[in-house]
């Protein structure tokens, strides 16, 4: 579809008549507070009717399956959107948001992208593996996140889309391309962490009262994604059926090669976290001690001299246990363990190894994969309580416990205040305890590639999905 001087005026027209929209209502409101936002009929309709042509451009060329797929969302306009599109699941229907303040300033090759960006989003099943994430991950760390996955394979992106040149340089940072979106979250929340390390908490009981129809009319990333939250309550699996169905509909010609990736991703995908993202998740919520300092205010009292502020200082005690009687190789181990240094780099912490069969053989600590041993050459029965009294012992913070699984089915003693993470032989069937009292992830070699890969070296049409999104299950 040409871009016409008629597409201009309709756009303008459009603009327009949404500014004098909310000006009517932010008028209203400062007369009665409770007043809603109302949206005439006309409007609505001349509005979608925009969005259809920009429908109707993306299914005249090699994109159309963007257009089959939008076809088949529910539309609606909303003003407190702090995006140019959004989206959720509702009704039994995906449904795309659009603000006209930020929308009706794209150009209409914008307004494909930021279409397509949402529809990236459901096939990269971001709104279920976000959740996922949401515990021991800042908000902003998973919007940056999902938005450098997706918009990779976007041209003609509105000037403020997160993008991965744009995080690298803003946070100084050297993402690789083409990396799981769980793989951006980490390293973004480092990053966000280490700026915000001098800083104090910020105060999140400000006041959220009289939020209902808040207009937006700049784009802000943290809160860009905010909509997801109003989703309907849907299991995975029927959302996952449901989405499939979708796709199924929307394939009626040719696809790119970056979008063959994705789909065939989606219909491998089981939704489960791996046991090395598991961990970084465990890492975010150990929780830190703090100790008093003269060089710093007390935070709730800032105007109280005399009282000292704080900073944290707790060093997090991680114990790594290997089970020598197990299935479990010393390749698969050593793996394991450089995953493990990798994951907690970023934290104030002390790895203490124990091998461990029938009862404990061995204890050391490392700092670095230079420092882990070679294991002793014992092979007794398995008992996993010696570990857990250890653990006790010794106030621990967290346990990775790499095992085959086969020992007993009750443990002698029970984890007092740490967090338990079971990892189980590639080899290995299920763990023996009939209560873990922590989550079981199956171990699975992690493969070296070369991440040499620099963006300007990659066509992306040519470059495999399996790279970009892989999970490892």
């Amino acid at each position: 579809m040409t871009v016409g001087t008629n597409f201009d005026n309709q756009v303008n027209e459009l603009d327009e008549k949404a500014k004098e929209i909310v000006d009517i209502y932010l008028n209203a409101k400062r007369i009665d507070n409770k007043v809603k936002i109302y949206i005439p009929k006309d409007f609505k309709e001349k509005f979608f009717g925009l969005v259809d042509n920009v429908n109707l451009s993306l299914m005249e060329n090699k994109d159309n399956f963007y257009g089959y797929f939008l076809l088949q969302m529910g539309r609606e306009i909303r003003f407190d959107i702090s995006s140019p599109t959004a989206l959720n699941f509702r009704g039994a229907n995906y449904v795309i948001s659009f603000n006209p303040l930020i929308f009706l300033n794209l150009s209409i090759k914008q307004m494909e992208s930021t279409i397509k960006h949402e529809i990236l989003h459901i096939i990269s099943l971001h709104l279920i593996r976000a959740k996922k994430l949401k515990a021991g991950y800042s908000k902003l760390a998973i919007n940056m996140a999902m938005n450098i996955v997706v918009n990779t394979f976007l041209d003609n992106l509105p000037p403020y889309a997160i993008t991965l040149e744009w995080v690298n340089l803003n946070y100084s940072l050297e993402l690789l391309p083409f990396k799981p979106f769980e793989y951006y979250a980490e390293k973004l929340q480092a990053a966000i962490e280490l700026l915000e390390a001098d800083e104090d908490d910020e105060d999140e009981s400000a006041d959220e009262s009289n939020q209902d129809d808040k207009i937006e009319t700049d784009y802000n990333p943290e809160k860009a994604h905010d909509v997801w939250e109003e989703s309907s309550d849907i299991d995975e699996k029927t959302l996952k059926e449901f989405t499939e169905k979708i796709i199924n509909d929307s394939l009626k010609g040719n696809l790119p090669n970056y979008l063959e990736g994705m789909i065939s991703l989606h219909r491998n995908n089981k939704g489960e976290l791996p046991w090395n993202l598991y961990l970084k998740r465990l890492m975010g919520t150990v929780e830190s001690n703090k100790k008093k300092t003269i060089t710093r205010r007390n935070r709730r009292q800032p105007n109280r001299l005399d009282l000292r502020g704080e900073l944290r200082s707790h060093k997090a005690k991680i114990v790594v246990a290997l089970d020598i009687s197990g299935s479990i190789s010393d390749g698969e181990f050593y793996q394991a363990i450089k995953e493990v240094l990798d994951i907690v780099k970023n934290y104030n912490h002390e790895i203490t190894i124990i091998e461990c069969d029938n009862e404990i053989r061995r204890v050391y600590n490392v700092k670095s994969i230079k420092d882990v041993r070679d294991r002793i050459n014992i092979r007794g029965g398995t008992k996993f309580s010696p570990v857990f009294e250890y653990a006790n012992h010794n106030k621990a913070n967290l346990l990775v416990y790499f095992t085959d699984g086969k020992g007993e089915d009750k443990l002698l003693t029970i984890p007092r205040g740490y967090k338990t993470l079971w990892v189980i032989s590639g080899r290995g069937d299920k763990l023996s305890l009939k209560e873990a009292y922590g989550p079981i992830k199956k171990l699975k070699t992690i493969e070296e590639k070369d991440n040499s890969v620099n963006m300007s070296d990659v066509k992306r049409d040519g470059f495999s999905m399996n790279d970009q999104e892989e999970m490892h299950i």
